[in-house]
């Protein structure tokens, strides 16, 4: 797995990674900003930064590549409580992220106790993605946010790295795209999150410049990027999708101190229903 990670990076060094690098980060900063609660994670692809715009106290960067010398750990610790060092990072005073070490399929944090967690390329590069896609299930709140970022195996940069491979098997070609991991096709992945009752909120497509490698003729096809929004929009090299967790049966209450108002009980004047020609008979049978 570190060898998928370190090839990965110097991928996103090329002109064309820091060209999908800079989309992603667009997108991320836009959607994280308003995403509100206390506990957020990155699993994975550490440059990125995909939890700078947000503003939850407590958030983690977790990464399954360690060291040769660094035993994992095992120790499950609550988000926010006690010392995140226990669990193979530390958090500063600023609420900055934090470093943490560990499994994808095995996240040392308790169930229900993540409001957002983001998966940059992750599931492509996890031998085991439906391990760490049910993983992330389980440590998201109900009603918690899930953001992925992947590939788009159906696209002109897709078709471009299957046409390289089949050059290799003839003895020559290069790859346009990372040789680690599968990439997972964007329907593909709404069908797994479906069986895992998430609910997908947004999905977009983006990098439709051709599968070109120097920078200077990517400059020169900017403006394929808003004919392919409005003319193939599904054939974006990259797709962007946010989820949430929906739990069914569940009723969401509002707080404690938000009491019904009473109803005014002001006294109400009753109309006299006695005709008003009609008078009481004097007793003594005269009238005044």
């Amino acid at each position: 797995m570190d060898r998928q990670i370190i090839g990965l990076q110097d991928w996103f060094h090329t002109a064309r990674g820091r060209y999908m690098l800079d989309w992603e980060r667009r997108q991320l900063d836009e959607v994280v900003t308003d995403i509100f609660g206390f506990h957020a994670l990155q699993l994975g692809l550490p440059h990125l930064e995909a939890l700078r715009c947000n503003r939850m106290p407590h958030r983690w960067l977790a990464s399954d590549c360690r060291p040769a010398d660094e035993t994992p750990t095992a120790t499950r610790t609550n988000p926010g409580h006690g010392n995140t060092a226990a669990a193979g990072g530390q958090r500063d005073g600023a609420g900055q992220a934090a470093a943490l070490a560990c499994d994808f399929s095995a996240l040392p944090f308790p169930a229900n106790s993540l409001d957002l967690i983001v998966l940059p390329h992750t599931l492509e590069l996890h031998p085991d993605p439906h391990a760490t896609l049910r993983e992330v299930e389980r440590v998201l709140v109900p009603e918690g946010r899930v953001v992925i970022c992947g590939i788009n195996p159906v696209s002109l940069w897709g078709l471009r790295q299957r046409r390289a491979h089949l050059y290799r098997r003839l003895g020559f070609g290069e790859l346009y795209l990372p040789a680690e991991g599968e990439f997972i096709g964007y329907w593909r992945l709404r069908d797994w999150l479906r069986l895992l009752s998430f609910e997908v909120e947004s999905g977009r497509f983006g990098c439709y410049r051709p599968a070109v490698s120097d920078a200077r003729w990517l400059e020169r096809f900017q403006w394929m990027e808003r004919a392919g929004a409005r003319w193939w929009p599904i054939f974006g090299a990259v797709y962007f999708l946010v989820a949430t967790k929906r739990v069914r049966g569940m009723r969401l209450l509002g707080p404690a101190w938000k009491t019904a108002k009473a109803r005014g009980t002001a006294p109400v004047s009753v109309a006299n229903r006695q005709p008003q020609g009609s008078r009481r008979a004097d007793p003594a049978g005269t009238r005044s």
